[in-house]
């Protein structure tokens, strides 16, 4: 499989490649904000409850989380090029089922299957630029991978706006799952026409065994994080995490015998030896444990401490994603000569982001969204720095004929560090603001992405050693 790539390194069509696939990740990227704006004209129009609301955009992070592991190993099994077309396939299919439901349960199902397809989709993209630049040319690559998050973003929070206020062709909030369906024809038109094939690995099957037992594991530790909160983290909900712990633990055990008896375990085994690539996950986690949570709570402290319209509290994230941006770029060409130590250099810039954030609210009893906007901007510059190039480290001393065990794993990990990251930041945050003020809470919250960006930095550290 690797000499079968590598015949594609030096092609000037990798480039076109690089495009297809980081569309397809814009289009992921876009859904995952656009969605939050529209949501409440979504409510009033379906006439759906709060529980309803909520599962509509927990139930999509759920199926992707879960399932994304098992999607980035049929990449490895059947090629990147089939499931790739098959997950931009079934999330343009979802995509137009979701803009025609009927009722927040029809909804719940279409947002279910997006999920899902997703997990087939975004792995392949990691795992094309880990295939396709393993040259000096990864960290450019890898960089406008960055770039491509940074404007989903910002897209994602714009785009919604203008499709809900509109009201093209009196389709409402419709629009936000429409648009992705002309989008996702001409990405499939595309990737069939110029991406390289890679032919099945003969003789290998997916672990489906593996696959079940790792979708109920994740689900058990994902659900309660992300539904907790509404049921008061009654003692039940600590119960099912647990058990999904054990069940992690039996699918590792399950993982084993399989790889025992000769067969193909749906992760790569011998990612979990590999220490610069699990201390690189680790570093993944602590980073996204701060990444939703951030917005999360940045959004809720503006609207109800500072009482800034939402429209206008939106555009305070403009400059972040500008600096986002920015710092991708810079990211890709500084990776090519420092290596890791960007990575920990933004780490450090988000830090000072946060300190800043922290004195001028300490200092200004009520403080504009002008200055608040200028120090997000410092925030989002070392998170650009650090996101840009943080999949492409990790992923650096992964075999490339399991690139997508590889990017699934990274997939899955940052995806739990959301929903953790939001659950537990969230909780803490919301606690202290009932219990004293919205001031208070955004300095404990600030505490913690303070020390969870820390941790990100000493597991990046301590990668790099591995590494060298």
């Amino acid at each position: 499989m690797h000499q079968i790539v590598s015949a594609h390194v030096d092609s000037s069509r990798r480039w076109w490649v690089l495009a297809i696939v980081v569309a397809a990740q814009f289009m992921f990227g876009v859904d995952a904000f656009i969605v939050n704006v529209a949501i409440p004209t979504i409510a009033s129009e379906l006439q759906a409850s709060s529980a309803q609301i909520e599962a509509v955009i927990a139930i999509y992070l759920i199926a992707y989380a879960t399932l994304v592991v098992t999607g980035g190993r049929l990449g490895d099994i059947h090629g990147t090029k089939n499931v790739f077309l098959a997950g931009v396939l079934g999330f343009t299919v979802t995509s137009l089922w979701c803009g025609l439901a009927q009722s927040g349960p029809e909804l719940i199902a279409a947002r279910l299957a997006q999920g899902a397809t997703a997990a087939l989709m975004v792995p392949q993209v990691l795992a094309t630029l880990h295939l396709l630049f393993a040259d000096g040319s990864r960290g450019r690559a890898f960089g406008i991978y960055g770039i491509v998050l940074g404007l989903a973003g910002a897209a994602g929070f714009l785009l919604g706006g203008v499709l809900v206020t509109l009201d093209l062709a009196g389709l409402g909030w419709r629009a936000v799952f429409f648009v992705n369906v002309p989008f996702g024809l001409v990405i499939i038109a595309a990737a069939s026409w110029i991406m390289p094939s890679v032919p099945r690995r003969a003789g290998t099957r997916l672990d489906v065994p593996g696959a079940i037992v790792l979708f109920a594991g994740l689900l058990c530790l994902i659900g309660p994080l992300l539904f907790g909160h509404d049921v008061h983290w009654a003692p039940w909900v600590w119960l099912v995490m647990a058990t999904g712990v054990a069940i992690v633990a039996a699918f590792l055990w399950l993982e084993r015998a399989v790889a025992s008896r000769g067969g193909m375990p749906l992760i790569d085994l011998a990612l979990l030896s590999d220490a610069a690539f699990m201390r690189g996950l680790y570093a993944v986690f602590f980073f996204f444990f701060a990444n939703l949570s951030f917005y999360l709570v940045m959004t809720m402290f503006m609207q109800r401490g500072l009482h800034i319209p939402p429209l206008q509290a939106g555009m305070v994230f403009l400059p972040l994603a500008l600096a986002f941006v920015i710092a991708s770029r810079h990211s890709g060409a500084r990776a090519r000569h420092r290596g890791t130590l960007v990575l920990i250099e933004g780490c450090a810039v988000q830090m000072i982001g946060i300190a800043s954030l922290v004195l001028m609210v300490a200092w200004a009893q009520t403080p504009s969204a002008t200055l608040l906007a200028l120090v997000l901007a410092i925030f989002g510059y070392g998170q650009g720095l650090v996101m840009a190039a943080l999949s492409s480290a990790v992923l650096s001393t992964v075999n490339p004929a399991s690139a997508g065990s590889g990017a699934g794993m990274y997939g899955m990990t940052a995806q739990i560090a959301n929903a953790a990251g939001v659950a537990a930041i969230g909780a803490a945050f919301f606690a202290i603001e009932a219990a004293y003020s919205a001031r208070l809470a955004l300095f404990a919250a600030a505490a913690l992405f303070m020390l969870s960006i820390a941790a990100c930095a000493a597991f990046l550290s301590w990668m790099r050693r591995a590494a060298a």
